[in-house]
């Protein structure tokens, strides 16, 4: 898949780490995005009641509210308030994500208005004939060289502009005789007051303010669900949209009117009077007829937002106060851009919501698979939207929507039996169900390791499942996790002499791929008083819930719960090794189980670095573990270590408690400054994705390429990625504090 070049990369970089700074001064942070979201749930529930008071207080105000079924709706309505009734012959508008939905401007240059775009960005695009590729920077893929092109192509000036400030000017003077000329002026809204109908506009340019005052006719167009219920409610969303979206404190332009606005109307033709005749309130010219008041129209927009508003699954789309954050802490998105990962209008993980809410699923399938569910988005979402499970409901549906029945579906139904439909995708079907591949891959050890390492059949594989033969595949192991516990006789330590009592959990690439890091985990947690318990357990479901077989998720979470729920009663914690299991027991298995299951297992599962902090912190013996060497043994770098976090282990808070523990240690640590390596389990091993994958670990490359640090990682994923990127396998940070065997 093509990139969409460096710019995308650097500039949504630096949004996000001007998120984290920005966020990081901010007193009460999650407080506000409790605030924020409580408000936009309320707000959404209550939404027919909003979308009455609204009008009513509009319309008792002086302006007119038209509430259009859809895009074709709201665009009949808008040409006959600016073409038929204003007779324009320009409309100025400022940036709307809404507008771009129901492509405004092609409905109006068809009635033969001529619109102009008045945000820089997007006059950009205008001007280039492109679609925006980013929610709050529309040509964030442009470069000022390309701009820079642009405009000595369209307008041949004679002096050229070249730098930043000198484009930046050049627009701004060719908009400003533009606006001068405009007899309309369209904005979007960020937010609306329903109570006073009050609009919130957010801008970095000012622009806004200028298409509402410049012309006596107003008209906003917003989705229903910009309504909330009184202007005190914009107050968390106004901290939270800047440092959201572009790292800033406060965006540059905050606007809050009240339409019709009583400001004057300016005449800029006239030198001398600088005001429309009786747009100051005044009679102008002795007619006593003159009218002062300014033309407001609010078009409001359902276009499938009050189905999404009943539909459970996707109803959060709705909270969202587009923002991008999502966009720019997804490290697809960063390579790719919103042309590839986005569908006729949103771009980003929100995306998937939107476009499946408006356009319909075939439009959602375009770029769905673009989100990996790495989860970095979630805490990066001011209103805490659970995207990724968004983008797996979508993937479920499309999933069913796509059944075409195959002969060799009675053999598969067989192998790899689950809840989906038969006829699913065949690659998608053998990564849901991993664990049953690796099962087989375990007992026919090591002739299925020659196997898959031969390139006929790895040809063979790649055209059937679609994994790409530039991937090494995962070796199986002979001997289990589980099968090596039992035969070395079982817990070292008594229960009976044991500080605690634990159950490590097997998950599948742990027990059949990695089983040294499972072994490791015995002896670290062994090292430590623990009494250890490693029961043969199914899966977690992770496989199958990251190609969208929900169902069959379902079912594995189900049977992992009723293999754990024993050693829960019998007041055991449960420790796991793999992140993303560990994602699974405690953010995804609410989605999956009984809130009562859920919370049971989600309060006693801990990801082992985070249980190995807690016991060394309760009085656990740092020396009972492995100190640094000086360069002897598997830690060749001695004290000095390279750790790279999985991303899931972020975002469930769990991902700093590896380098604490080695920090603790003697360790010196360098922490990957990369969020997501880029191969996200399954998708680096697809073919149509494996180029992405690897150019989005490239940043890890960079950073650790030339490092003489022992590299660590938790995550399977990130390991293989690792391996690929660095051309040797990482350890996980137990291997390194384990006491050797």
């Amino acid at each position: 898949m093509a990139t969409e070049g460096d710019a995308v990369a650097e500039n949504t970089r630096g949004f996000n780490e001007g998120r984290y700074e920005s966020t990081g001064r901010l007193d009460g942070y999650e407080d506000l995005k409790d605030e924020a979201r409580a408000i936009k749930e309320d707000a959404i529930a209550r939404l027919p009641e909003l979308i009455d008071e609204v009008t009513e207080a509009v319309e008792a105000n002086g302006g007119t509210v038209y509430l259009a079924d859809d895009a074709a709706d709201a665009n009949r309505y808008v040409r006959e308030v600016v073409a038929d009734e204003r007779d324009a012959d320009r409309l100025v508008k400022s940036k709307s994500m809404t507008s771009e939905e129901i492509e405004v401007n092609e409905a109006l240059a068809d009635a033969g208005v001529d619109v102009v775009e008045t945000d820089l960005g997007e006059w950009v695009l205008q001007l280039a004939d492109e679609a925006p590729s980013h929610i709050v920077a529309p040509a964030i893929h442009k470069s000022r060289e390309g701009i820079a092109e642009l405009f000595a192509e369209r307008f041949d000036p004679d002096d050229p502009p070249e730098t930043a400030e000198e484009l930046t000017v050049f627009a701004r003077e060719r908009l400003g005789e533009l606006i001068e000329d405009a007899d309309v002026g369209m904005t979007g809204a960020n937010f609306i007051a329903a109570d006073s109908g009050t609009v919130l506009l957010v801008t970095s340019e000012g622009n806004a303010r200028k298409t509402v005052t410049a012309t006596d006719t107003h008209v906003a167009v917003a989705g229903v669900e910009k309504l909330v219920p009184t202007v005190e409610d914009f107050s968390p969303f106004v901290e939270l949209i800047g440092r959201s979206g572009t790292g800033q404190d406060v965006t540059s332009y905050i606007s809050t009117l009240t339409p019709p606005v009583d400001s004057p109307v300016p005449d800029f033709e006239d030198d001398e009077a600088r005001i429309a005749a009786g747009s100051d309130g005044s009679i102008g010219d002795g007619d006593a007829s003159a009218d002062p008041d300014r033309d407001f129209h609010l078009v409001l927009i359902d276009n499938g937002r009050m189905a999404m508003r009943d539909d459970e699954e996707l109803k959060e789309t709705l909270y969202c106060i587009r923002c991008s954050a999502c966009s720019n802490a997804c490290g697809n998105f960063q390579s790719v851009g919103g042309h590839a990962f986005g569908g006729e209008t949103y771009s980003g993980g929100i995306a998937t919501g939107w476009e499946a809410g408006i356009e319909g699923l075939d439009t959602a399938a375009e770029f769905n698979d673009l989100c990996t569910g790495c989860s970095r988005c979630v805490p990066a979402c001011p209103v805490g939207i659970d995207i990724p499970w968004i983008n797996t409901v979508v993937r479920d549906r499309i999933n069913r929507g796509e059944v075409d029945s195959r002969q060799t579906d009675w053999l598969f139904e067989e192998l790899v039996p689950d809840e989906e439909p038969a006829g699913l995708d065949l690659g998608t079907r053998v990564v849901g169900n991993y664990e049953t591949v690796a099962k087989l891959g375990s007992l026919t050890a090591p002739i299925a390791n020659r196997l898959a390492d031969a390139g006929p059949l790895r040809a063979l594989a790649e055209r059937v499942t679609g994994i790409d033969r530039r991937r090494d595949l995962p070796e199986f192991a002979s001997e289990t996790l589980v099968d090596w516990f039992e035969r070395r006789g079982g817990a070292a330590i008594p229960a009976d002499e044991a500080a605690r009592e634990v159950v490590l959990y097997p998950d599948t690439a742990t027990n059949y791929v990695d089983v040294d890091r499972g072994k490791a985990a015995v002896r670290a947690l062994e090292a430590l008083g623990v009494h250890v318990r490693v029961p043969d357990l199914p899966g977690s479901g992770r496989p199958p819930l990251s190609q969208g077989m929900i169902s069959t998720a379902r079912a594995a979470a189900e049977d992992a719960y009723a293999g754990l729920a024993r050693h829960v009663d019998a007041g055991r914690d449960v420790v796991v090794i793999e992140p993303s299991d560990l994602a699974m027991f405690r953010s995804e298995y609410e989605k999956l189980l009984p809130e009562s299951s859920f919370e049971r297992l989600a309060d006693v599962s801990y990801d082992v670095m985070e249980y190995c902090f807690g016991l060394l912190e309760n009085g656990g013996d740092p020396a009972a573990l492995r100190a640094p060497a000086a360069g002897t043994g598997p830690v060749t770098a001695g004290k000095r270590v390279a750790h790279h976090p999985h991303c899931q282990a972020r975002t469930i808070g769990v991902g700093e408690h590896a380098t604490a523990v080695m920090e603790r240690l003697g360790y010196d640590v360098r922490v990957s400054e990369t969020e997501c390596c880029g191969m996200a389990g399954s998708f680096g091993y697809k073919t149509d994705y494996y180029e992405l994958s690897m150019d989005v670990g490239e940043p890890l490359r960079e950073q650790f390429g030339d490092t003489d640090r022992t590299v660590v990682a938790s995550g399977t994923s990130c390991g293989e990625q690792l391996d690929a990127l660095l051309g040797s396998p990482p350890m996980h940070p137990v291997e390194l504090i384990a006491p050797r065997a």
